[in-house]
């Protein structure tokens, strides 16, 4: 068998799979969103397919798996993300770009530091005027408390109806 014919052979090797195995293939190509979206439509249209789907997740280990057959990709995805972290922090090898780059994130983190002081200064006099106006009530109440006439004394001055009978 040349190669160009076993490379033939191979593509066409998944057609022989049942269409079960092409639908678990696909399922699995997609991730455990397409399982779960399966199981709920499958539970919607004709619960037992739902249930079929639910038990086979489970036995299949699809649902407690770490990821499907898939899942290397989206480690693949979250480990190139990190290294395009990292690769922004290496030298690109030219020393003007490098300059630019490191005085852009050196003013970056400059504005960051002067914005979150800004914050804690408007933290800050927020706290400090909630304090004054409470302050202030405070000392308002206890004005009107001191100021106010006092019940006892108006019944004192005032004769009683009572007194003379």
């Amino acid at each position: 068998m040349t190669a160009t014919t076993a490379h033939m052979h191979e593509q066409h090797a998944p057609a022989r799979r049942s269409w079960l195995g092409r639908t678990e293939d696909w399922l699995d190509s997609k991730g455990k969103g397409a399982w779960i979206a399966a199981m709920v439509l499958g539970f919607v249209f004709f619960w037992p397919v739902g249930l079929a789907i639910l038990f086979y997740m489970i036995w299949g280990k699809q649902m407690f798996a770490k990821s499907c057959r898939s899942g290397g990709h989206a480690r693949h995805h979250m480990h190139s993300m990190r290294r395009a972290g990292f690769a922004a922090m290496k030298s690109s090898g030219n020393t003007a770009f490098d300059a630019y780059k490191e005085e852009t994130l050196r003013r970056l983190e400059d504005e960051q530091e002067q914005f979150e002081a800004f914050l804690e200064r408007l933290r800050a006099a927020k706290d400090k005027a909630e304090f004054d106006q409470f302050m202030d009530d405070r000392a308002q109440k206890a004005r009107n408390e001191r100021n106010a006439p006092s019940g006892d004394d108006d019944q004192r001055a005032a004769p009683s109806p009572y007194a003379e009978i």
